[in-house]
């Protein structure tokens, strides 16, 4: 297996990443960056952004992301294809395997795996996604203002998502596939009490309707096997994230749900010299410009780490 030493990696891509790449580099940590399983993250299937400052007509998101990777790589980030497959953080120095083939041996380690969308796993779904399917109604709302939408789910993300666009659509439709939420009672009742969401219970999706652009959708009862078919423009997809952490549980801290854990206002995690950001520790927000602030956190927090270090390390000579 061949092996590398670096003093400042960085594992993932996406606003996280690039932008701890950024500072660092600027710092003059000559960080290496490894892009993933999906370079730039969920943003290359994010169709438009229009809420990132400094982008007044908004912005594709696999073009954001492009140009991202191109200041990472001004400032001489070594940016490259591969995916971090384990990790070995038993020592000062932290090894990485990229890929099953390649030992990264690293002073400092910046985790900025993301987390992925769960999906309901329709063809169609994935066909029209970025086309109406979104599983961002803070992202992609805006689009639909005036028009009728559906939001799948039954917690308190897929309430929160029901009640967000029924103050700029026309309708929304929240479907649930038993007859009782998971959601908290708080949020049943802000959705209960909205009047232009219904709440469509025993129902499931069996099909999202349109060929270039989302169209309706078809409704399964889960207790009769009835099939309704319903126009809406709109679908949002709310049944969850998963954070791309399974290569770090045993050695990072993680919550139960995989994301994670940071001391609160640094993005340090309970490993000295690996630090977290972006989506793969931040649960709540999920906004590409919050993962962009906690890369900024990340680099900062690397590049003082390693200064204390190289400090402590003439101390003792």
């Amino acid at each position: 297996m061949a092996e590398e030493k670096v003093g400042c990696l960085i594992i993932g891509s996406g606003p996280a990443g690039y932008t701890a790449a950024i500072y660092s580099a600027r710092a003059g940590l000559k960080p290496v960056l490894y892009q993933g399983a999906q370079p730039g993250g969920q943003l290359m299937i994010t169709n438009e952004v229009e809420n990132y400052p400094g982008y007044p007509e908004g912005v594709l998101g696999p073009k954001m992301m492009e140009d991202f990777q191109k200041q990472a790589a001004r400032f001489g980030t070594d940016i490259r294809f591969g995916m971090a497959t384990s990790v070995d953080f038993t020592g000062p120095v932290h090894k990485v395997i990229i890929d099953e083939s390649h030992l990264i041996h690293a002073d400092v380690v910046i985790v900025s795996t993301g987390a992925s969308a769960k999906w309901l796993g329709l063809e169609s779904e994935a066909r029209l996604n970025g086309r109406g399917v979104s599983a961002c109604a803070v992202c992609d709302g805006f689009f639909f203002r005036g028009k009728d939408v559906a939001v799948v789910g039954a917690g308190d993300t897929a309430c929160e998502e029901a009640v967000y666009l029924s103050k700029l659509c026309r309708k929304v439709y929240l479907l649930v596939r038993r007859d009782t939420m998971r959601a908290s009672q708080i949020m049943q009742k802000r959705v209960l009490n909205t009047p232009n969401i219904e709440v469509l219970w025993n129902s499931e999706t069996d099909e999202i309707l349109g060929e270039e652009e989302v169209e309706g959708m078809r409704v399964r009862n889960v207790q009769t096997g009835e099939l309704t078919n319903i126009s809406v423009q709109g679908f949002f997809v709310a049944i969850g994230h998963k954070p791309n952490t399974d290569i770090f549980k045993g050695w990072l801290d993680l919550d139960n749900n995989g994301y994670i854990n940071t001391l609160p206002g640094s993005s340090k995690t309970n490993i000295e010299g690996v630090f977290a950001c972006g989506d793969a520790q931040d649960h709540i927000y999920r906004q590409a410009v919050t993962a962009a602030g906690s890369g900024c956190m990340a680099a900062l927090d690397a590049e003082r780490y390693l200064a204390a270090k190289e400090a402590e390390e003439e101390t003792v000579k």
